[in-house]
């Protein structure tokens, strides 16, 4: 693989996708997960074990918190997180450990600190609608670098498209660099974001976009 995603997800979204038991979610972008872009080289019997990560848990819970699955103090979306995407990462020896790889994604997440960013840019949830392009430019401003931003799409009847994640790409030596693929690479990380029927993509640049403040 060459480059990780860290990708946030905005939990009000995720709500709406899945009406499964989400309670008061966040009102914060929490992290959904890091995720080398081709999943190869994975070690699958590397089987997740909460206790290597007991120092990190009340960070964890407060950023990479289970959305859908608030009411449980569960740790299943961090295992699938880390038999999916953390035993492909283990490759570099800095995320070479549940321990790494868990608390280089908070380091990374509050290195980049996009709530603040957006909060500093204006934009915040609100029941009007944003362009896709000034939330654009506002990070890329405030990066320098593209992040790649996906959408529910409108439902029937709806104009408007929901913003839903946010992913920052990053080399192997955990720089910042543009999410738009580079020559000879292929963009492989579309299929992870399958919630009950709906799907986030990347957002329309014409689309109206809303940014949701609760669960409608």
């Amino acid at each position: 693989w060459k480059k990780l995603y860290l990708a946030h997800h905005w939990p009000v979204t995720v709500c709406k996708m899945s009406a499964n038991d989400c309670q008061d979610p966040p009102e914060y972008w929490t992290i959904h997960g890091l995720w080398p872009d081709k999943t190869e080289e994975c070690n699958r019997t590397w089987h997740f074990n909460v206790t290597e990560i007991k120092d990190l848990m009340s960070d964890m819970r407060h950023y990479w918190p289970d959305v859908l699955h608030s009411s449980l103090n569960r740790t299943q979306f961090w295992k699938h997180e880390w038999e999916k995407h953390g035993t492909c990462a283990a490759t570099l020896q800095v995320l070479n450990s549940q321990k790494k790889y868990f608390g280089k994604a908070l380091e990374l997440y509050q290195h980049v600190d996009l709530n603040s960013c957006l909060l500093k840019a204006g934009i915040k949830p609100r029941s009007s609608y944003y362009q896709m392009t000034a939330i654009k430019e506002a990070l890329t401003r405030f990066y320098g670098v593209t992040p790649k931003i996906q959408c529910l799409p409108p439902e029937e009847g709806e104009k408007a498209q929901t913003i839903g994640q946010i992913e920052f790409c990053f080399t192997k030596e955990l720089q910042l660099r543009n999410c738009t693929a580079l020559k000879g690479e292929s963009d492989a990380m579309q299929t992870d974001l399958k919630l009950g029927s709906e799907e986030l993509s990347v957002c329309s640049d014409t689309l109206p976009t809303y940014y949701p403040s609760q669960v409608q």
